[in-house]
């Protein structure tokens, strides 16, 4: 790879002149040239800039043909590399050698940023093996600063007149006006998105159904913590703490979304549920009846409602043969908080994911003899292998070019990229994998081989990062059961195909959650959520289904995932969001 030295060719002329040979080749409308500056297996991802849609693109010629169909809508040009992002450098992504170069761009419309990798070829000229295009920012249409606010000019002095505390109690209570953003979910997917509408100046409510802000983690099991380290996981405009503990306890995590709720000037009802939506054409706006805990009913009419209650929602509880005649306690792992009542007594728990693996780590640790029960393969990585594909955050960038290298990756780089972290990550954990084995614990690597990433983004779960349990399973210190071998659940606990049972005091089902699609047919219709279709896991175009981007349902967005994609991807939802209400899209645009 070349370096910036005396004898070499710096990096910055290199990533310049294929910046400028793009352009030219685009101004020029000339798809040969422009297909030239690509590898045979190259790839390009586009969100936002140069059509209102995120998909990618695989081979020179397609890329060829469909940069130059968009352009003449999107306009772009002055590509250069801006002052303000980490400069060109030689990197290794999916174990190939590349230059990286962060660019910013215009648009008709606004300023996008991209990045693309350049190899050298046997011929001598670097050609691009990623290009990614974002929208960054609408023109005219900046984030409120404390110098540019919504409503007011950042709060001077007014004798006589509304104070701050009074504009905000006015603001969020609603009672002569509707906001035009409904965000049903107060987590990190809810509260990020509203705090991108809300400072590019779109009226956002957030409704979520726990009586107080941040009760979504907070009552949760009480030994969680997130399992990717905090530099990752920073929101919008408030970043972390540095003294901040790598690993966020919940309750942590929690009163922070208090804080941030109210340092954002976010408008957040608490106790508040959607009970039911449907969705005029005409008017192009929502009906929707919100409860609240003291039983009152509020009817809004806003124009979008931002489904924001995560990835998965609606616990699923099997019916599983035998299981009403059980005497003990059942309830769904998203239920569970400690497990001290059940000290001295025995529990299985069901499943063998995050939360399953987690339930029985503190059951034992409470004193219960705890037995889990495995119905399908997993994949088991150790907590800091799985921090392997966050990397790119411990490289030195800040924390936006980090951002921009994570939307850099087309699904078959993301894909690659991920195999070869599981690769590396099943070798350094096999004595841990092949004592599972031998304790008859089934494995897999994730959904194509990709680890726990695409399974996540694929299933929802299926993983287990661990934290303790799998060595607790690994010395017999939690046992390990085969869902195969149960023949039925009786009313002491399980028995087994041989006839023995195998007792419970407890079952906990850590079976998972419904996907979104399920969350809207329950509120908005059968008719809604066939139209809309499967929520995550990913399309055609290399793509997660429906979520970030306008839906087959006008007026009805998605946002999940971890706190780093609620982060990333709050910004694109908000921009399409705020294109709309100004008039710079329509929803078939």
């Amino acid at each position: 790879m070349p370096k910036d030295s005396d004898n070499e060719q710096p990096l910055a002329d290199i990533a310049n002149a294929w910046l400028s040979d793009f352009e030219n080749a685009l101004t020029g409308n000339d798809q040969e040239a422009i297909a030239a500056l690509f590898l045979d297996d190259g790839h390009w991802r586009d969100i936002l800039a140069f059509s209102w849609d995120l998909y990618s693109v695989s081979g020179p010629e397609a890329i060829a043909e469909k940069i130059c169909s968009a352009q003449a809508d999107a306009k772009a040009s002055n590509f250069h590399i801006p002052d303000t992002r980490t400069p060109p450098r030689s990197v290794k992504r999916a174990g190939t050698d590349v230059i990286e170069v962060m660019f910013d761009f215009k648009t008709g419309i606004g300023t996008g940023s991209g990045i693309v990798r350049l190899r050298d070829t046997d011929e001598g000229d670097w050609r691009a093996w990623t290009f990614s295009t974002t929208l960054q920012a609408l023109d005219g249409y900046p984030e409120t600063t404390s110098a540019i606010r919504a409503g007011v000019d950042a709060f001077s002095r007014e004798w006589g007149g509304e104070n701050w505390l009074d504009f905000r109690n006015r603001q969020r209570a609603y009672k002569d006006h509707d906001p035009a953003v409904l965000v049903v979910g107060g987590g990190q997917a809810g509260l990020g998105v509203a705090a991108r509408l809300t400072h590019l100046g779109v009226d956002t409510l957030i409704v979520d159904k726990y009586p107080r802000i941040g009760d979504n983690w907070r009552t949760r099991y009480h030994s969680l913590t997130l399992h990717n380290e905090v530099y990752v996981n920073h929101m919008p405009y408030m970043p972390f703490p540095s003294t901040w503990p790598v690993y966020i306890p919940k309750d942590m995590l929690a009163n922070w979304f208090e804080h941030y709720v109210e340092a954002l000037e976010l408008n957040y009802w608490a106790g508040t549920e959607m009970t039911e939506a449907s969705y005029d054409d005409a008017k192009g706006e929502w009906t929707v009846t919100l409860k609240k805990s003291d039983g009152t009913e509020r009817i809004v009419r806003p124009r979008h409602v931002i489904m924001a209650t995560g990835a998965s929602g609606i616990p699923i509880m099997p019916e599983l043969p035998g299981m009403k005649d059980f005497k003990g306690e059942v309830m769904h792992s998203g239920w569970y908080e400690t497990g001290h009542k059940w000290e001295g007594k025995k529990a299985l728990v069901i499943g063998t994911g995050n939360s399953a693996h987690d339930v029985a780590q503190d059951l034992h640790a409470c004193g219960v003899e705890t037995t889990m029960v495995q119905r399908s393969s997993t994949h088991i990585v150790s907590l800091k292998e799985a921090q392997r594909v966050y990397l790119i955050y411990a490289e030195g960038p800040p924390v936006r070019d980090c951002d921009l290298i994570a939307t850099s990756m087309p699904f078959p780089v993301l894909k690659k990229s991920y195999k070869m972290a599981t690769a590396m990550s099943k070798e350094i954990d096999k004595p841990l994998l092949d004592k599972l084995s031998a304790r008859g614990f089934k494995l897999n690597d994730g959904v194509e081989d990709c680890g726990f990433q695409m399974s996540y983004l694929q299933r929802g779960g299926g993983y287990y990062f661990n934290v303790g349990c799998s060595d607790l399973i690994a010395n017999g210190d939690i046992n390990i059961l085969q869902y195969d071998d149960i023949d039925t659940f009786c009313a002491e606990g399980a028995k087994l195909k041989d006839g023995s049972v195998v007792e419970a005091d407890l079952i906990v089902m850590a079976t998972g959650y419904k996907m979104q699609q399920e969350t809207v047919r329950q509120f908005m219709g059968d008719d809604v959520a066939d139209k809309v279709g499967p929520v995550w896991g990913f399309n055609d175009v290399g793509e997660l289904n429906n979520m970030w981007c306008r839906t087959p349902q006008p007026g009805l967005w998605f946002t999940a995932g971890s706190l780093a994609q609620c982060r990333i991807f709050s910004r694109f939802l908000a921009l399409q969001i705020k294109a709309l209400e100004e008039g710079l899209i329509t929803h078939d645009t």
